[in-house]
């Protein structure tokens, strides 16, 4: 609780303005700790941007990482639309004759009619089956996953329990009882002949029974029933594949999407040639990113300080119009990150990325950057790559395998151009989150954050500080004040009395 206060009643002095003016010098390690703290403030704004647009380059560069980014050949397919034919990046120019034989299907079992309840009448899901005894689900060279069904089990149940059993296993098997068709839906999960399995129905004993094989397919005397599945075989200018559990392919590098069975002779065409514009395309976007991030950096980087203009508290912003607050604090905010050594190690870092020889790609293949016409131009730019496009196409064109290579390669002994500028981007994102934080991120432990704290419980301190040495000011001066009040009084009874008012 502050001391009370008396002004200059006695002494005709004008203690507050004398207060203030004391209190100004005292203030003085207060003010440039303050301005201290909005500058940080204002680097750390300034590094969390600069983060932001480093994390933006890393996901423009993540696709300098993909093979697929680097195909510079296109395929046009015609004939029968059998297949859908695209080109990797391992494709080579000409046309090819695809025929589709067969399609890999799924393994199958459905009720060949409608199931009838015990009693009669279409079945529900929620009948029980009426029936007790065993399901062998039967697969060629596997042990049999037996299902013990009771006759209270319900249709559904049924069902869930033999998907139960074959959860993790081959085939795994998908089984539903429709209450629409009375019908029960078994299929396998994957694709192909391998997923075939036959359902045996079985007493405990493993004698046939027949009264539970009608319970599932519907049909009389029925002891077992088999899937169907098939696996996909096709053939490209006349080279068959058989044996595929997937409708997808790849072959001489064009990945083969079948869609349905050629007959009568029938096929697809394809044509497969160069088409360099994507990659270029790619290329040049990336390119244009990096550029203005690495210009914009520079800027801040060389930008110059002003130290004789620093933060206005809100004091000095009173006697200012906007314009002068705007002009000086353009001023002020100069040079936050001049020099700054984590920005200054990034632009190396990644300059090196970029023009290093990659060595796990041997002399006599691409293994350079400026091998396919991109080159960094004057140091003095800080960096930024230029781009030779013809020469870039030449390269896709001619020998898009090496150019793929050059940015996709990971290897122990050194990684492609796309990755390790990825991998070096990712780390510049991770060092400058360290030293400024993350905007959104609930928990900050950066380095300016801990600075910044630190500086709020010393302003706290200060403000306590001051608010002490204030009360101490103002208890002097009250005190003389009285003392100066008493001694008036004393005076004046000493005149009335002494010397008789004279």
């Amino acid at each position: 609780m502050s001391a009370m206060r008396i002004g200059g009643l006695a002494s005709g002095m004008d203690t507050d303005s004398i207060v203030k003016q004391m209190m100004q010098i005292q203030k003085m390690p207060l003010d440039k700790l303050m301005q201290q703290k909005v500058w940080t403030e204002w680097q750390q704004e300034a590094t969390r941007e600069q983060n932001l647009a480093f994390s933006s380059l890393r996901t423009s560069a993540s696709n300098l990482r993909l093979q697929s980014s680097f195909n510079a050949y296109s395929a046009e397919t015609t004939g029968s639309g059998s297949a859908k034919v695209t080109a990797t990046a391992t494709a080579m120019s000409g046309n090819y004759k695809v025929e589709v034989h067969s399609l890999a299907t799924a393994a199958k079992m459905t009720s060949e009619v409608a199931v009838q309840k015990t009693g009669g009448g279409a079945a529900k899901s929620t009948d029980v089956i009426g029936v007790a005894g065993r399901i062998a689900i039967q697969v060629v060279g596997k042990a049999d996953i037996n299902v013990d069904i009771e006759a209270t089990t319900t249709y559904a149940d049924v069902a869930k329990k033999i998907q139960e059993a074959t959860a993790g296993k081959q085939p795994a098997l998908r089984v539903n009882f429709d209450d629409t068709t009375s019908h029960f839906f078994i299929s396998s999960k994957d694709l192909g002949a391998a997923q075939n399995f036959t359902l045996a129905f079985q007493n405990t004993d493993g004698t046939p029974n027949v009264a539970l094989g009608k319970q599932v397919t519907g049909i009389e005397q029925a002891s077992k029933a088999s899937s169907t599945a098939t696996d996909a075989s096709v053939s490209l200018d006349g080279i068959r594949v058989n044996g595929l559990t997937s409708n997808k392919t790849i072959i001489n590098g064009l990945a083969i999407e079948l869609n349905k069975v050629d007959t009568n002779g029938s096929s697809s065409s394809i044509t497969v040639k160069s088409d360099p514009e994507k990659p270029v395309q790619m290329l040049k976007d990336f390119v244009e990113a990096y550029n203005k991030t690495i210009e914009d950096l520079q800027k801040q980087i060389v930008e110059k300080r002003y130290p004789d203009f620093q933060p206005l508290s809100d004091e000095q912003k009173k006697d200012m119009s906007d314009n002068e607050i705007e002009l000086w604090e353009e001023k002020a905010r100069s040079g936050l990150l001049r020099n700054d050594p984590i920005m200054k190690s990034a632009l190396q870092d990644l300059r090196r990325e970029f023009m290093d020889k990659v060595e796990s790609i041997g002399d006599g293949s691409i293994n350079l950057l400026s091998q396919i016409g991109i080159n960094t131009g004057d140091y003095r730019e800080g960096g930024k790559l230029f781009i030779d496009e013809d020469k870039l196409r030449t390269a896709l064109s001619e020998k898009p395998d090496e150019v793929m290579n050059l940015f996709t390669v990971r290897s122990a002994a050194g990684d492609g151009i796309g990755a390790r500028v990825y991998d070096k981007l990712n780390d510049i994102v991770k060092n400058l989150s360290t030293q400024a934080g993350s905007l959104g991120s609930p928990v900050d432990n950066s380095t300016m954050s801990k600075k910044l704290r630190r500086m709020e419980t010393e302003i706290t301190r200060w403000q306590d500080r001051l608010t002490s040495i204030e009360d101490r000011y103002w208890s002097q001066f009250t005190a003389m004040e009285k003392a100066l009040s008493k001694m008036n009084s004393q005076s004046a009874w000493m005149q009335q009395n002494m010397f008789g008012g004279m």
